[in-house]
């Protein structure tokens, strides 16, 4: 998928931070997005900032990736204005951290659904025009989808069955033509877990590296697979 130019990209989770700048590096390289994420007014301002780049190569949807039904509708409103969908970025995601004598069910339930379930989901529905495209199915996991840590119970079991499933899904959609690949970021410069980026936040991973990151992968020649990648700041400060 080396000509990037009119192919269209589904993002969940692109209002802002990594989803955002995945789809801002998409839009500079000609590409059509749908974006989705569960508020309204995000969204629409994502979307004028991506029309900003490039107008009318932005559909916004709002969607709750726990729902299969809203995903469905996502994938056929999609395909509808695009007349195909290359691209599935399974981004949306949440953090709770608390030791297992603290960590709530809901926040349980919370991770599991959105982080895990989610990603099944938002592939599903695409997998026939993904296979009549040859397209492409990107995961966002973490290094937390490989190394374990106190008080990450929830958020390590969701993100290892992240990378567990990307992979078994990959072997799976391969024999279509379909590439698939998981990135496993470190600390990155977004909103996650109620963090306002700032200048504090410069030595971290930024949504524009992953967006460029996102590029490279869908340019690179089709016989060359990086199925599992992970991703670090050079340079992280001393504790």
């Amino acid at each position: 998928m080396q000509t990037l130019t009119n192919k269209t990209a589904l993002i969940t989770g692109a209002s802002k931070g990594i989803g955002l700048g995945i789809a801002e590096a998409m839009v500079k390289n000609g590409m059509n997005v749908i974006i989705t994420g569960r508020n309204q007014d995000s969204l629409n301002q994502a979307c004028n900032s991506l029309d900003g780049i490039s107008a009318g190569k932005c559909l916004a949807e709002v969607a709750d990736v726990r729902s299969i039904t809203d995903m469905q509708r996502v994938a056929q409103s999609g395909i509808a204005k695009f007349n195909a969908i290359d691209i599935v970025i399974a981004n949306a995601g949440v953090g709770h951290f608390a030791s297992i004598e603290d960590l709530t069910s809901e926040q349980w339930s919370d991770m599991i659904d959105i982080n895990l379930t989610g990603v099944f989901n938002t592939i599903k529905p695409c997998i026939e025009s993904l296979k009549q495209t040859k397209g492409y199915f990107i995961t966002v996991a973490s290094l937390a989808g490989t190394n374990f840590f106190a008080k990450g119970s929830a958020y390590n079991a969701s993100k290892f069955g992240l990378v567990g499933f990307t992979q078994a899904v990959m072997m799976d959609l391969r024999k279509y033509g379909i590439k698939t690949t998981t990135l496993m970021p470190g600390s990155v410069a977004t909103y996650f877990n109620n963090n306002t980026p700032s200048e504090k936040d410069a030595w971290k991973i930024q949504p524009q590296d992953l967006g460029q990151m996102v590029i490279d992968l869908l340019k690179l020649d089709p016989r060359t697979l990086p199925s599992k990648v992970e991703i670090r700041p050079s340079f992280p400060p001393a504790k």
